[in-house]
């Protein structure tokens, strides 16, 4: 019984050292690097959006229309006691707006919501999946970036340069004449 006692013993003091290693050793980091994005439809076609670009997400929040200069604007939402002016993520990207979507995003950088049609989900995704496009037709989309995925590659939409062609817009557009 002695030779079981002290090979249970050796065994618990191997145990014990691993255990204190574990303190004793710096901690781990992952040295992969990922990038978090939100999966999301605007009119028909599948984008990707960085969430650090993104402020919040709601769902079947009441917009009320107001006139504004902007074609992309569609009205304005309360959000945490204040008012956001709402526009339209499909127009931005050149899509036709089918109704009112129901899911809006707060950008995180300005007091500004994006509406949009369906929430498809959360992408944690490598940073090699991430490219960049060419200055084409799709930089004047807001989109510069795509995300490569199983059978499916998302145009990263970038929500800084939206706002700038929100911005560009508004001082494009005619007055509104008042009646």
């Amino acid at each position: 019984m002695t030779d079981g006692s002290s090979r249970l013993a050796e065994r618990a003091a191997e145990l014990r050292a691993a255990f204190d290693r574990t303190f004793a050793e710096p901690a781990r980091l992952d040295e992969s690097v990922s990038e978090d994005l939100l999966a999301v439809h605007a009119g028909s076609e599948a984008y990707a959006i960085r969430l650090t670009e993104i402020g919040g997400v709601f769902a079947d929040k009441k917009i009320t229309p107001v006139p504004g200069r902007a074609s992309s604007f569609i009205g304005v939402a309360g959000f945490r006691g204040a008012i956001v002016p709402v526009h339209s993520l499909s127009s931005l990207l050149g899509h036709a707006a089918d109704g009112t979507p129901r899911w809006l995003m707060l950008a995180a950088s300005l007091p500004v919501a994006f509406a949009f049609d369906q929430f498809d989900g959360h992408l944690r995704v490598a940073g090699d999946a991430i490219v960049a496009c060419g200055l084409g037709e799709r930089a004047a989309t807001c989109v510069t970036e795509f995300v490569r995925l199983p059978g499916l590659i998302r145009p990263i939409v970038n929500l800084h340069m939206a706002l700038d062609a929100i911005g560009s817009a508004k001082l494009d557009a005619a007055p509104i004449k008042e009646r």
